[in-house]
């Protein structure tokens, strides 16, 4: 069978990254878009793209009938999913069987006994894949699990058969804990899932996280191409992952191999796939099965850095039921690969989801490098769907090798407009026991505490306030007398911007011409300084030293890219003269990230006290909770279902005892 046209069901860097390989292999590529991404950067790459539905996912990406339907109008032969939505939803796949369509993946019996946990196990352990003690069978009650929780043995993680992703999952180490954790986690897993079946495993002590990539064809061959360390996670969900591992010698990666086949074939597998495994730091020859995800993985590139093989390409002509071309002979791995996920999320504010209108972009290129990207100039990053927004890789000769060349990478990664979490990947890399290798699934939380945003620098504030002055002054020829030199006879006055970029805010004075200018801020030092401006690049020369920044603004708001960071400073208006002009002890509450007013806890007029909980906004799959700062009269802004802005105002409190404005 020869595909024609292909249909990406799916969106974002990933969708980006099939319609490459279509595009190589010369097949015509069809994405499919909700009307919040009618503008993205996949639509605008494929050959054809069709509307499916509004924002919410559940009426566009996972609408089976939408997209089947999709596939149909433009002639598409088969259906690559990419990963999430319904990559692996196995009614998807039998819904284009059924209308006479490929599904470039593996068969709908194999996305079943994988997609629950309980059965994955009994399949694996049949085919002499170890799998983690525990306590897994069907209709497990939660005094089935209490009593046998003991021949597990502490601590213990509760697990729900369905689904992914760190939901309903539960660490206990004390018995007595137990009942509360099942009943919360049966809550969690229903609502996640629409499945409260639970499952015990025996928590592995300073586990890791690796996982083998496989292939396999419809004629019975199964190959790996080596594992994939991913250790550094936050709360379960991968933030950077590396391959080879660091911790594994050769023996021990020919066995996880080995078993990693096996696990295909306990369900007659086809196409790509990846088995996961726990190891423990303590006993790195030991390893066990957790799950197998029957679908492509985000972090694929880094095994394709490293073997020389397309994993997409691969899909594809599986599904069109070639037989392999590679046999495990022909797998080499060269060198190493590392891979960061770039989120659109405060790290500062605990990775509270963000957004906004990307003004500007910078992303790395050169050798060893790659980047997995959705994201172009204008395109705007909203609460709709999965903060991830693009994927940077870097390759290496060895693993020191690869680790600096990511950190140079991300050095020169920006998203102007939107806050990511690209500092701290950066202060992630230069963690001892990351640099060491010395990985486990819980450093990443443990490490996330310590990180503090970079302040601004006065070269950085400085660099702003040139900014704003050079888009002040007027073209060549234009009128005189709005030329801002500050002349008058005497002394030049300065021109003044009030800026603040977190918690600093000072005024920055700028006097004579962008040629010759001197720079002071408030009352220090004062400073010689050139600037030019062409677009969107900035060149600042203080005291000599020269720097080249990325620059964007959206009214008042600004943003430089330089150094190697992202600095956001915005212009304010002078403070008030009289604290009547600050409303006293009136507290105003604002969205922390963009998103949906999913709650309003109280009525219009309602008094509450300090700590009442007023709105809650949802966004990317987190609930935030406002709460008042003071006892107060409510003034509500928003209501149940608005969508809202990052720092738009939900509500105010009016203060009921402002004390003495005397």
């Amino acid at each position: 069978m020869t595909f024609n046209t292909v249909l990406i069901a799916n969106r974002g860097e990933i969708a980006v990254r099939v319609i490459r390989t279509l595009r190589a292999m010369g097949i015509r590529s069809v994405a499919v878009h909700s009307d919040a991404d009618a503008g993205a950067r996949h639509v605008a790459e494929a050959d054809v793209a069709v509307r499916i539905g509004p924002a919410a996912a559940r009426q566009s990406y996972l609408d089976i009938d939408a997209v089947v339907s999709a596939a149909r109008r433009t002639g598409a032969q088969a259906v690559h999913p990419g990963y999430g939505f319904l990559s692996e939803n196995a009614d998807f796949a039998a819904a284009l069987q059924a209308a006479d369509i490929v599904f470039i993946g593996p068969p709908v019996g194999a996305i079943q006994t994988m997609g629950d946990k309980i059965a994955a196990k009994a399949a694996v352990s049949a085919f002499g894949v170890p799998v983690v003690p525990g306590v897994s069978r069907p209709g497990l009650t939660d005094d089935d699990l209490i009593a046998g929780a003991g021949d597990v043995g502490f601590p213990v993680l509760v697990k729900p058969s369905a689904g992914g992703g760190g939901k309903g999952m539960r660490v206990v180490h004390d018995p007595a804990e137990l009942p509360a954790a099942l009943v919360s986690a049966r809550r969690e897993a229903a609502a996640a899932f629409g499945d409260d079946t639970l499952f015990l495993e025996r928590f592995v002590l300073n586990p890791r996280h690796i996982e083998v990539q496989v292939l396999a064809d419809g004629f019975g061959n199964v190959i790996h191409l080596g594992e994939r360390e991913c250790s550094l996670q936050r709360r379960h969900q991968k933030v950077i992952e590396e391959a080879p591992s660091p911790l594994l010698d050769e023996a021990t990666r020919a066995r996880i191999g080995a078993a990693a086949c096996d696990t295909a074939r306990s369900v007659d597998y086809a196409g790509a796939g990846t088995v996961e495994f726990i190891v423990s730091a303590d006993r790195p020859d030991e390893f066990f099965f957790m799950e197998m995800n029957t679908r492509l993985q985000v972090e694929h590139p880094v095994t394709e850095m490293v073997t020389g093989v397309d994993l997409v390409e691969q899909q594809v002509r599986i599904a069109a039921g070639e037989k392999l071309s590679i046999t495990q002979g022909d797998v080499v791995m060269h060198g190493h690969a590392v891979e960061a996920r770039v989120y659109a999320e405060d790290p500062g504010r605990g990775f509270l989801p963000t957004g906004g209108t990307v003004h500007a972009l910078s992303e790395p290129t050169g050798a060893g490098v790659r980047v997995d990207s959705g994201l172009r100039g204008g395109a705007v990053v909203g609460s709709d769907y999965d903060p991830m927004l693009s994927k940077v890789i870097a390759h290496g000769a060895d693993r020191p090798a690869a680790l600096r060349a990511l950190d140079r990478a991300l050095a020169q990664t920006a998203v102007l407009g939107v806050d990511t979490n690209i500092e701290f990947l950066r202060f992630l890399l230069t963690d001892p026991d990351v640099a060491a290798g010395r990985l486990d699934t819980g450093l990443l939380d443990r490490r996330a505490p310590d990180y503090a945003p970079v302040a601004v620098s006065d070269a950085d504030l400085i660099a702003a306030g040139a900014y704003l002055w050079l888009r002040a002054w007027p073209a060549p020829g234009g009128d005189l007398w709005a030329v801002p030199t500050g002349w008058r006879v005497g002394d030049h006055a300065p021109t003044t911007h009030r800026l603040q970029s977190g918690e600093r805010t000072d005024h920055v004075h700028l006097t004579g011409s962008p040629q010759a200018a001197t720079a002071r801020i408030e009352d220090g030092e004062t400073r010689s300084l050139s600037a030019v401006l062409d677009g969107d690049r900035l060149v600042v020369t203080l005291d000599g030293l020269r720097a080249e920044y990325l620059v964007a603004a959206d009214g008042g708001q600004m943003w430089l890219a330089g150094a190697g960071r992202t600095v956001a400073v915005a212009e304010v208006r002078e403070a008030p003269v009289r604290q009547d002009d600050a409303h006293g002890g009136d507290a105003e509450l604002t969205s922390p990230m963009p998103g949906s007013v999913v709650a309003v806890g109280v009525e219009a007029g309602a008094t509450v006290t300090t700590g009442t909980v007023v709105v809650t906004v949802e966004a990317m799959k987190m609930e935030h909770a406002l709460t008042s700062p003071v006892d107060g009269v409510v003034e509500l802004l928003v209501a149940v279902g608005d969508q809202v802005k990052v720092g738009q105002p939900l509500a105010r409190i009016l203060a009921t005892d402002k004390g003495d404005q005397s």
